[in-house]
């Protein structure tokens, strides 16, 4: 099973945040959280690697949803959306939210993750469509 669903922009690093945000916020997600990997890994373990960032995405009214079906279902929450340096290109990665029905097999979050799919995968289209554009 795939877990992710993957896009990759020509774009440099910053760009493809400050668009990977934009795009989120389009379709209804705030950022909640943002985790410099690279950042934490020179500071922590000396450890130089590409940049690469975590942002936290959540749809409050998905979320909400997901949580009055499964109180359990925060374990799986917000949607991690992942960008990161891949070659000479950004990669811009989000978890794939059928896992977290195939995970908890619970069929009443399957509404719930095809919108937040519908939704994740416009942003993630929208990256690409505004690239071209350019």
């Amino acid at each position: 099973m795939r877990y992710d669903r993957t896009v990759r922009l020509d774009s440099d690093f910053a760009t493809a945040v400050d668009r990977t945000r934009n795009a989120l916020a389009a379709q209804g997600f705030g950022i909640l959280t943002e985790i410099d990997v690279t950042a934490t890994l020179k500071a922590k373990l000396d450890h130089d690697m590409e940049d690469y960032v975590i942002l936290g995405a959540c749809n409050p009214p998905l979320a909400h949803r997901a949580l009055e079906t499964d109180r359990s279902i925060g374990l799986l929450l917000p949607c991690n959306v992942v960008v990161r340096r891949d070659g000479d290109r950004t990669a811009v990665q989000a978890l794939d939210p059928g896992t977290m029905v195939a995970l908890t097999e619970i069929e009443a979050l399957r509404p719930v993750a095809e919108e937040a799919t519908r939704r994740l995968e416009a942003a993630l289209a929208s990256l690409v469509a505004d690239e071209k554009e350019s």
